[in-house]
């Protein structure tokens, strides 16, 4: 069984890859540790050329791609890029996205659904869409988004959040059936609070049951590998039963 988490000769493209100790970095440390060579997304190219630096320092095959994700054609070059580089896209890991506040709507700046929506929803089905058109010619593929425990019952003083990470979930459903017989999958994990040290600065006086990072990866990894390979259009929790 240990095996089928082996990503050994397939390539994993990983958005949001910008800080140590950020989500981001920790999946994309995953997939390298677990053999897959990298191609890293991130809006910083200084984080994202760091960190590609610092994968290949530890062996593994790592290329940067930096650019605004939610730009369409930022978002086929990453494809692309992996594309071009390895010769296959196997994996991707929708990282990218975030909360960008906590403050009643009525109090919130007029900008910030649309915000909230273009980082967390149009990256992903960028991305997505991108990847799919190689993934459907290679008639396989697995694809892992970022929802949030916030999508199943909603928040107080972060609803455009909420709306966007229930979009996510929506849209890994949906892509999942369109995909289903094309030999692709498309999956979500849906995180608690998780333990980064940007959450423990802003919250850590907070009664929060943390979720820590190396959880989330696993189940990113999970959801990704052959262990997982009848499950798609499913959203996996990952938050110690918080809802």
């Amino acid at each position: 069984m240990a095996g089928l988490m082996d990503f050994t000769g397939k390539v994993a493209l990983v958005t949001g890859v910008s800080r140590v100790g950020q989500i981001g970095h920790a999946v994309a440390a995953g997939f390298g540790k677990a053999g897959a060579r990298l191609v890293i997304c991130d809006i910083s190219a200084v984080n994202v050329a760091a960190r590609a630096r610092e994968f290949t320092d530890q062996g593994m095959e790592c290329r940067a791609a930096a650019g605004d994700l939610t730009e369409p054609d930022v978002a086929q070059w990453a494809v692309d890029e992996a594309v071009q580089t390895y010769g296959r896209l196997d994996v991707v890991a929708n990282v990218a996205g975030g909360l960008t506040g906590v403050k009643p709507m009525i109090e919130a700046e007029a900008d910030v659904f649309d915000r909230e929506m273009a980082i967390n929803v149009k990256t992903t089905y960028l991305v997505s869409r991108a990847a799919a058109r190689v993934m459907v010619r290679q008639k396989s593929g697995a694809i892992v988004n970022f929802a949030s425990i916030a999508a199943f019952h909603g928040r107080a003083e972060m609803v455009a959040y909420t709306a966007a990470k229930a979009g996510v979930a929506a849209l890994t459903r949906s892509l999942a059936l369109e995909l289903r017989d094309h030999g692709v999958r498309v999956n979500a994990v849906a995180p608690g609070t998780a333990r980064t040290p940007e959450n423990l600065a802003t919250m850590g006086s907070m009664p929060v049951r943390w979720v820590d990072i190396p959880d989330i990866v696993n189940a990113v990894l999970f959801l990704a590998s052959d262990l997982a390979a009848g499950i798609t259009a499913h959203v996996l929790p990952v938050s110690h039963g918080e809802a």
